[in-house]
């Protein structure tokens, strides 16, 4: 029988399959999200997180290093304060860890990019987002409260701000603040489309900001909606956002091809914690090959058009893929 065409004809060699690629992994396409806590020679390994561990300011730009020697051009910091109260006071703080740690690490490894979380439940007593006013989570009373958290960030040397919280309006509320005070260089990486997930689990027990109460899905996204996705993502975008993000990623592909092909702003996409442990314990059974499950599923990642990765892989993926 004359076939016309046989698709296996480029996939009968590797450097046939290397040709004809339409998607490809780089180091430049990760960021590598990293834990800061209070105290000295602090390195505390995450028990749902095999190989993630939440550091002291003094040996953050160690991990920071490696990781850049790998490849890996950006981090994102999340913060553990000394104390927590009702309105997350520390995460605004100068002397805070997160803040310490940006003027650390642009000292040691000042080329790095140096991404900042900006939210409340890790600092809060109740472990949401925002201010509670009567059992609830008062939006409006919120915002002012994170601008001063990104300002904070910006004035000791963020190169962008990342609000997580899912509060109405907080990307304009950090942009004016950020450019009232002379920062409008200073860049807004908003999670702007972020889902209400099963797949935080493990990020919880690393920052201790799981809820004390009740749960997030009044202020993250219901799972079942994707239209609603766009208007999220087109309003952060017009409160100034510079950087669009979806969270989590690969439950969500959908999501993040959808939005591609929607807005011309960059689209990044986080590979969150139980995604990480997911592949970490199958790896650990011998169910599945940590590398090659790890590549393939950032590869499905940016195939679904995300522009950058932010994955707890970040460090190994650039290792691997600067080697082969």
């Amino acid at each position: 029988m004359e076939l016309p065409y046989r698709p296996r004809r480029l996939r009968r060699r590797e450097p046939l399959r290397r040709l004809v690629r339409e998607t490809c992994l780089h180091p430049d396409d990760f960021i590598y999200p990293l834990f800061v806590a209070p105290g000295k020679k602090v390195k505390d390994p995450i028990a749902s997180m095999p190989g993630i561990y939440r550091w002291s300011v003094d040996l953050v730009s160690g991990e920071v290093e490696a990781a850049y020697n790998a490849g890996v051009p950006a981090i994102l910091l999340f913060g553990l304060p000394e104390q927590k109260d009702e309105l997350g006071s520390e995460a605004s703080k100068r002397t805070g860890a997160v803040q310490r740690a940006i003027k650390q690490i642009k000292k040691a490894v000042p080329e790095m990019l140096i991404i900042t979380d900006v939210c409340l439940c890790g600092y809060t007593s109740h472990g949401h987002c925002g201010l509670v006013r009567d059992g609830e989570v008062d939006n409006d009373a919120t915002l002012e409260l994170l601008a001063q958290v990104a300002l904070s960030h910006a004035e000791a040397g963020a190169d962008l701000v990342a609000p997580s919280d899912m509060m109405d309006g907080r990307v304009l509320a950090i942009r004016e603040a950020l450019d009232e005070r002379g920062f409008e260089m200073t860049a807004v990486m908003s999670y702007a489309v972020k889902y209400a997930s099963a797949f935080y689990g493990p990020f919880r027990e690393a920052a201790e900001s799981a809820p004390q109460f009740g749960d997030r899905r009044s202020y993250q996204m219901d799972p079942a909606n994707i239209r609603e996705a766009f208007r999220e993502a087109a309003l952060d975008i017009e409160e100034g956002a510079d950087i669009i993000m979806v969270k989590p990623a690969l439950p969500y592909l959908d999501v993040i091809s959808q939005l591609r092909g929607e807005i011309d702003q960059p689209l990044a996409a986080y590979q969150v914690s139980g995604e990480y442990s997911m592949i970490k314990a199958a790896a650990t059974n011998g169910w599945l090959d940590e590398s090659t499950a790890m590549l393939e599923s950032l590869l499905c990642i940016k195939r679904a058009g995300a522009d950058m990765i932010l994955t707890y892989f970040a460090k190994e993926a650039a290792s691997l893929l600067r080697s082969a």
